[in-house]
């Protein structure tokens, strides 16, 4: 921007044209960062929750790794999983939440931890460490949408096998796959201030509403109930390629609980939605927070709920286990409720599926967009632009690179569980780099409206501590014996992207890229936005544009 016109057209008449108020202090925090206002500011705190409450979609993850926590632990590990699971992600969402930890609430901005990493990092490594966790984010956000996309392209199949002689193979999974994510990719591209906002809202009546219908319903009409021992002191081994036989000693049980506990931990990878989402919502500085709490905290409580009524509700497990639909979830409906029972049932969690896959491509968008902005990823030029007409950016990159992510389930029997231990491992990592640069550099943050006092170094350490177990425990061989269709190839991602990041940092990007670019000269906005700026406090305060020369 050359002048102070240029500032004022670009940045200041969208919030004028909206009419909406606390735009304009939205887009002061925006701009002392150093961005301009792009996005159209249209979401509010029940629309940026749900956001996050859709992606981490208790009716998306339980159903798609049931099968996955039946033989990895089985009962047992499912419920008490869940719970130590939900407990420390709790730890990490208030780390990502709390200001004095991740300045999410400090710093709202679509770029999220990578924009974090640089704000708390020494500023000789600022640019590396920013890189770094861009790419990590980036690779945990494309793997998630593989995951969620993936599942509903198999129930969608799943519910074609009902009622009819259709047989589903790899190649019709990945055909429905792909129409999936292009369905879910047109919805983002011409639906983001109209079809989103509504169907953000069915999602999150859907998830809330339907999760509860579904368990009742089969709590109800099942024939008969597991007893309580089985459902919370059953533990399960059949992670061998050998159904009978798993790693083959007790020693091995405390080895399987622990990777057992994916399916648990898939559910509650994509909390942080709500920070992607920002630069788009009103009362930012807050409402980006409280998502990721609430988000976190409702999940925790109605998955639990979930997991109990399935596991109560089973007939026969060798027949869920083994089930003909290839979904143990649809076995246990068709033996509750019948075929037709189990099709309506059948199309509320692939709905939650879809919706799930849809607010993931938008989370996911808006990182790329965030990042591209800041020169951080190919064609950056090209991916950082938004459309003039729908005030969104580009995001069939992500499509594209969860659609390919997605192929070697054509070859691979643990595909599916791969592709969420990638994202578990991507995106943790990428929340964890922050924490862990606030407890370095703990005089390198801002505080902001939320934040938790003297908890928020104890609660930092302990979300550090469970990233690192995360980061360890999931490229672990998830069956035995560990070959080509069993290998657990999400340490070949991991390693790929570690190579990656760090190989070409030092042969280019190091020339070039500076961590987070600044659009605006801030100082110039605010003083043409009649706002003087105290730099001991970092707040602002409104004043007269005669009083400017202060600054």
């Amino acid at each position: 921007m050359k002048n102070e016109a240029d500032v004022n057209s670009v940045i200041i008449s969208n919030a004028e044209e909206s009419g909406v108020p606390g735009v304009k202090k939205d887009e002061a925090e925006l701009a002392k960062m150093g961005y301009k206002q792009e996005l159209r500011r249209e979401f509010g705190l029940l629309q940026n929750f749900g956001v996050s409450f859709s992606v981490v979609s208790v009716l998306t993850g339980i159903p798609s790794l049931f099968l996955y926590g039946l033989n990895t632990g089985g009962p047992a590990v499912m419920v008490w999983g869940w719970l130590i699971t939900a407990f420390c992600t709790m730890l990490v969402g208030l780390g990502m939440a709390d200001s004095d930890v991740l300045l999410e609430s400090a710093h709202p901005t679509s770029g999220g931890p990578y924009y974090w990493a640089a704000m708390l990092a020494n500023p000789k490594n600022a640019p590396l460490v920013s890189w770094i966790t861009g790419w990590f984010n980036l690779l945990g956000q494309v793997a998630v949408t593989t995951g969620i996309s993936f599942a509903c392209a198999s129930f969608l199949s799943t519910i074609c096998t009902l009622k009819s002689s259709f047989v589903p193979t790899p190649e019709t999974t990945i055909g429905f796959y792909a129409a999936v994510l292009v369905a879910q990719g047109l919805v983002n591209t011409f639906g983001v201030h109209h079809i989103l906002h509504h169907l953000n809202t069915v999602s999150i009546w859907l998830h809330a509403l339907g999760t509860f219908v579904v368990v009742i319903v089969i709590l109800a009409k099942a024939p008969t109930h597991q007893n309580a021992k089985f459902v919370f002191q059953t533990f399960i081994d059949r992670t061998g390629v050998d159904p009978d036989v798993g790693w083959g000693a007790r020693a091995s049980n405390a080895y399987v609980a622990v990777i057992g506990i994916l399916m648990a931990q898939v559910r509650f990878l994509r909390f942080n939605a709500s920070a992607h989402l920002t630069e788009e919502t009103k009362n930012a500085a807050m409402s980006g927070s409280i998502g990721i709490i609430m988000a976190i905290g409702v999940s925790g409580v109605l998955g639990w709920f979930f997991i109990l009524g399935l596991l109560f509700s089973i007939q026969d497990l060798d027949a869920v286990v083994n089930s003909k639909t290839g979904q143990p979830v649809t076995q246990i409906f068709l033996d509750a409720v019948g075929e037709n029972g189990a099709i309506v049932l059948m199309v509320i969690v692939t709905a939650a599926m879809f919706c799930c896959g849809t607010f993931s491509i938008t989370s996911n968008s808006r990182m790329m967009y965030a990042f591209a902005r800041d020169g951080g990823i190919p064609g950056h030029r090209f991916f950082a632009k938004v459309d003039d007409k729908w005030k969104s950016p580009i995001l069939w990159l992500a499509c594209t690179l969860s659609f390919i992510l997605g192929l070697p389930s054509l070859g691979s029997a643990v595909a599916f569980s791969a592709a969420t231990s990638i994202a578990t491992i991507g995106l943790f990592i990428s929340y964890g780099i922050p924490i862990a640069l606030r407890v370095i550099y703990r005089h390198r943050f801002t505080r902001g409206p939320f934040h938790l006092g003297k908890l928020s170094y104890p609660i930092a350490l302990g979300a550090i501590a469970w990233v690192v177990f995360l980061s360890v425990v999931f490229i672990l061989p998830q069956v035995n014996p560990v070959n080509s269709q069993t290998l657990n190839y999400a340490v070949v991602a991991v390693a790929i992207v570690v190579l990656y990041s760090i190989g070409f940092w030092f042969i280019s990007a190091r020339k070039w890229f500076v961590g987070p670019i600044k659009q605006i000269d801030r100082a110039l906005f605010f003083v043409s936005e009649g706002f003087l700026m105290n730099e001991k406090t970092e707040e602002t305060r409104e004043t007269k544009i005669g009083s400017s020369n202060e600054y």
